[in-house]
């Protein structure tokens, strides 16, 4: 039996998708029972409704020790794909709850379960800092803990910690570092938010850049990982390195609608979080900028994929590709 822990998200939904497609015996642990509609919603938007019978759902949370050990009964191996993503700093507090303790309690029920392997879904913004003058990232570039993180960038740095932990232990471990990543169904929270955007008629874009990649291919090296005899290891997963701008006006152009217009200085970008904090302090509203975000926006590092390339002989599908895919669901 394999566990997967976030198989409400968007890399857990599509991992749930395939794990049903090749017979696997799955389980799946959940929250609350509208966060599984979600799951199912993309189940039949691939028009694999009868997949999802398959799964063994169990209604538990990763901070709610007593009732987790349900969800390890008869369990051999685990993905580790549960995480909140916000860069509002008003979230600290539940990104470590969550992203820290979580991913700790799903560590030590590993421990006690004797789970054979564990791979868990980390992201490029836990990677070390790159070095002066240089401006590539790989899975061995230090952590400077004197550099200024996102709370974000920080309990996911903190999860990986907890996983080095159990691998200290006797915990076979994995970790895929991943980028943005693309996929349908999530059209609301995540790079969802892209799509929605655009289609609306978002006008602004930057030029700085980042690392994306197709959910597919996250699912597809995690699985891979999982049956090779890796472990101990962490993995760049990311297919390209691409700006803002790009990215923003092959959304539009796949979904035929207007291009942004608006390239957004670092001034303008400065001036936005700042007004966003104040409006989210007056009227008591969720952030939607905040001064960490704003640097990712004008972000240039390359983050650089050649170990899981090497290690598993994998080719990643081009964004382009990704985008166009995910377009034509995004109209059906």
């Amino acid at each position: 039996m394999v566990l997967v822990t976030g198989g409400t998200g968007l890399v857990g939904a599509h991992l749930l998708l395939h794990l049903a497609e090749n017979e696997a015996a799955v389980r799946a642990i959940y929250r609350e029972v509208a966060c599984i509609e979600k799951t199912k919603a993309l189940f039949t938007l691939y028009q694999k409704e009868s997949w999802f019978s398959k799964i063994d759902w169990v209604e538990v949370d990763i901070i709610d020790v007593p009732s987790l050990g349900v969800a390890f009964e008869n369990v051999t191996n685990v993905y580790h794909c549960a995480g909140l993503i916000s860069y509002d700093p008003d979230d600290e507090n539940a990104l470590r709850k969550t992203n820290i303790e979580g991913t700790a309690n799903i560590v030590n029920l590993c421990l006690d379960y004797n789970i054979k392997k564990l791979c868990h879904v980390s992201s490029m913004a836990a990677l070390g800092d790159s070095k002066p003058n240089e401006n590539q990232i790989t899975e061995e570039n230090e952590w400077n803990p004197e550099t200024a993180h996102s709370d974000y960038a920080i309990s996911k740095y903190g999860a990986e910690m907890e996983i080095w932990r159990g691998q200290q232990e006797g915990l076979n471990v994995v970790i895929v570092n991943a980028g943005v990543i693309f996929g349908a169904g999530f059209w609301h929270q995540g790079s969802g938010l892209f799509f929605s955007a655009v289609k609306k008629g978002f006008p602004f874009y930057t030029n700085g850049s980042t690392g994306y990649v197709g959910v597919f291919d996250v699912v597809k090296i995690m699985i891979g990982l999982m049956e090779s005899s890796i472990v101990g290891e962490r993995f760049i997963t990311v297919a390209e390195n691409i700006s803002f701008k790009e990215i923003i006006f092959e959304i539009a152009e796949n979904l035929n609608t207007k291009k942004p217009t608006i390239e957004t200085s670092l001034w303008f970008l400065n001036t936005a979080w700042r007004l966003d904090w104040l409006v989210s302090k007056i009227f008591k509203t969720k952030r939607k900028l905040s001064k960490y975000s704003v640097a990712a926006l004008l972000h240039d590092d390359k983050i650089l994929n050649t170990k899981i390339k090497n290690a598993l002989n994998f080719e990643f599908q081009s964004m382009a590709s990704v985008i166009k895919e995910v377009a034509v669901l995004y109209d059906a």
